[in-house]
């Protein structure tokens, strides 16, 4: 027999009396760190010392990037607290369109309802846990492809199949598990933390205060929220940790006159400025020559890193978006979208150059990247140090890591 069942307007929430608690506790926490683990984890995070200034501090020590213990430890205390960026609004631009993702163990689809309202949800099916849908694209509904149970876009069970003779079945307690979404600018973001449950809409300014704190009209004002045209996406697997691909960016250009010959021709290092705010570093730079047509970089370029692992970079009539998912101790997914000034968005020739310029840069970051985690693994190491006039941001990043991972 085939349940059919009648379109739910809102996104259930788990209630109070649920009749099979092991359901619910497979739902409701995303930890992946057991009491052990956790102990040995939070010794590792001793290690380091946030108070001793800069001048004087060892970074964090070689564990931090390597053991495995502490990757899942920090993937319970860092990601799956607080707004994490996972895409943007264009993905669901209309209804019925959706884009799905993974962070750690966590696997999410993100939609627009018929409604045209932005829903989030684990996208594991309720009845035996298989994926719902992957990739992206536009569906009025998701259905199961194991056993063809179906959901409507705001998370309601539609359909469940064949459950003739099961008992103590209620409807509205087997709906999609939601996340709390919201939108900033053209970036969509999630908050997987197991106590918040979302129904009503995020005010954006305390959306703008808790994701980027004092710095969000800053973005504002250097064009990271105006309208640009979407361009393509690019994505790199780096067999490194994901801290090391930031501690790169992070390193306020220090790298780049060894590293990137191309691209310090169009920077004034000597420009360069880094500014500390709650959870983000904006790294700002002159361009070596005047803002033309054929420019890539412009006059000014803006770099700023978002805790923990999202970067924003505008340049010229460019903005391109870094986001470094975490796949293990050793290995990480790093995703570029690329926007673009709309009266650029027809000069083919112009974004195949500045495409091939940004690619050979990501290339050498790459090879950077993957050098320093085998470093990292030898048994020649254990910590370093900070250069204190370049490496604030950096130094303040791991700082951020040590509260999260301390608290």
């Amino acid at each position: 027999m085939t349940l059919l069942l009648k379109p739910i307007s809102e996104v259930f929430l788990f209630q109070s009396h649920f009749q099979h608690p092991r359901l619910i506790a497979n739902f409701s926490s995303v930890s992946c760190c057991s009491d052990r683990e956790s102990y040995k984890a939070q010794t590792m995070v001793r290690e380091f010392d946030p108070k001793i200034p800069i001048e004087k501090a060892l970074t964090p020590p070689s564990s931090w990037y390597s053991d495995p213990s502490f990757y899942a430890f920090e993937l319970d205390r860092v990601f799956y607290r607080g707004w994490q960026a996972v895409g943007y609004s264009e993905q669901i631009k209309e209804a019925h369109d959706y884009f799905t993702g993974r962070l750690g163990n966590v696997e999410f689809v993100v939609c627009r309802d018929d409604n045209g309202n932005i829903a989030a949800f684990h996208n594991v099916c309720r009845h035996h846990a298989s994926l719902l849908v992957s990739g992206s694209g536009k569906k009025s509904c998701f259905t199961c492809p194991y056993h063809g149970w179906t959901y409507e876009l705001n998370g309601a069970l539609r359909k469940a199949t064949r459950i003739s003779g099961i008992q103590d079945f209620i409807v509205n307690e087997f709906g999609l598990i939601p996340i709390k979404v919201a939108t900033w600018g053209p970036f969509v973001l999630l908050n997987m933390d197991k106590e918040i449950l979302q129904k009503d809409d995020i005010d954006t300014d305390i959306l703008a205060s808790e994701w980027l704190g004092s710095c969000s009209e800053i973005l504002s004002l250097n064009g990271v929220d105006s309208p640009l045209t979407y361009v393509c996406r690019r994505e790199y697997i780096i067999e490194c940790n994901w801290k090391v691909f930031c501690d790169n960016y992070l390193d306020g250009g220090y790298h780049v006159p060894y590293a990137h010959k191309g691209l310090v021709s169009g920077l004034t290092l000597d420009s360069y400025t880094t500014s500390i705010f709650e959870k983000v570093s904006i790294q700002s730079v002159e361009g070596g020559s005047k803002e033309t047509k054929d420019d890539r970089l412009g006059s000014n370029a803006l770099y700023a890193f978002i805790y923990p692992n999202f970067m924003i970079n505008r340049y010229g009539p460019w903005m391109d978006t870094n986001l470094v998912i975490p796949l293990g101790p050793r290995r990480c997914l790093v995703v570029f979208d690329y926007f673009l000034e709309a009266s650029l968005k027809d000069d083919k020739a112009f974004i195949e150059r500045s495409l091939v310029d940004s690619e050979r840069v990501q290339m050498e970051d790459i090879t950077l990247c993957e050098g320093v985690q085998r470093g990292i693994e030898s048994p020649a190491y254990c910590s370093g140090r900070y250069a204190p006039t370049v490496e604030k941001a950096m130094h303040h990043f791991h700082c951020l890591l040590y509260d999260n991972l301390i608290n």
